[in-house]
């Protein structure tokens, strides 16, 4: 249904992007430092547009590389990321082919990975090589989008690039929580955060359409103390411990209770 809100943000997002896309494009093709920091600013715009009210628990990790492990739920989660500080994200093969989505994520410099078995090995040399030039990169524990109110299982393959490579220090790894708190002022109950929530087989286009007419969009960022894989016994006990402040901290952040760090 066309709305009057659903148009102007529409149209406002359709400027911002081709505003910066050309931009963005001619500092990758230059390699330029400012490939690193345009995505921050298209997607604060973003987040302004679609009126996502974004409140921060913690700081981001100092000095990068940061390898950041967070839960996923929506793919207004990659806009909340984007405006925390530069980042690309690891995302899986099949997202390279997606109309017009597949533009915006190589434009951020995403790590398309395959993880069918045999192909880890490929995949974690990529992730491995990015880190090493001082990227921070993002990681979905889960490997997939979830309902929102739960968290899944951690997949923990991809874990062991936070081993590093050529000898040099493991990058920091920083466990981030995301929680969809309140829509239109009221706080979002199990039954409705499938409104923000984005996964199985939900059809993108409708939700995004139904989306820009909604009204503001709370959402709960905690930033958990960053680690370094040297202080586990393996990469398995590391995914099992940013699963576990992320599940606690956004438990936390749907029951409306204040933000508590948990070690």
């Amino acid at each position: 249904m066309l709305t009057p809100l659903r148009i102007v943000r529409a149209t406002l997002l359709v400027l911002w992007t081709l505003a910066l896309l050309p931009i963005q494009a001619a500092a990758l093709v230059l390699r330029l430092p400012a490939a690193r920091r345009i995505p921050v600013l298209y997607h604060r715009g973003v987040a302004r547009v679609l009126h996502l009210a974004i409140a921060i628990d913690g700081a981001v990790a100092q000095p990068r590389p940061v390898l950041f492990v967070a839960n996923h739920s929506s793919w207004l989660d990659i806009v909340v990321l984007s405006t925390l500080a530069p980042v690309s994200f690891i995302a899986k093969s099949e997202i390279a082919h997606w109309p017009g989505v597949s533009i915006l994520a190589k434009l951020q410099r995403s790590v398309f990975v395959v993880r069918r078995p045999g192909q880890a090995g490929n995949s974690l040399s990529m992730v491995r090589r990015r880190l090493a030039t001082g990227d921070n990169l993002v990681l979905f524990g889960e490997g997939t989008s979830a309902d929102g109110n739960h968290i899944l299982p951690f997949k923990s393959a991809l874990f062991a690039a936070a081993e590093g490579s050529d000898g040099g220090p493991p990058p920091l790894v920083q466990p981030v929580s995301i929680a969809y708190t309140h829509l239109n002022h009221l706080p979002l109950g199990r039954r409705a955060r499938h409104q923000v929530a984005w996964y199985g087989r939900m059809p993108l286009g409708r939700h995004f359409w139904r989306l820009l007419g909604q009204g503001e969009v709370r959402v709960a960022v905690t930033l958990h103390p960053a680690v370094r894989i040297d202080g586990f016994a393996s990469r398995k006990e590391l995914a099992a411990h940013c699963r576990q402040q992320i599940v606690m901290s956004h438990a936390d952040a749907l029951s409306g209770r204040p933000a508590v760090r948990h070690s």
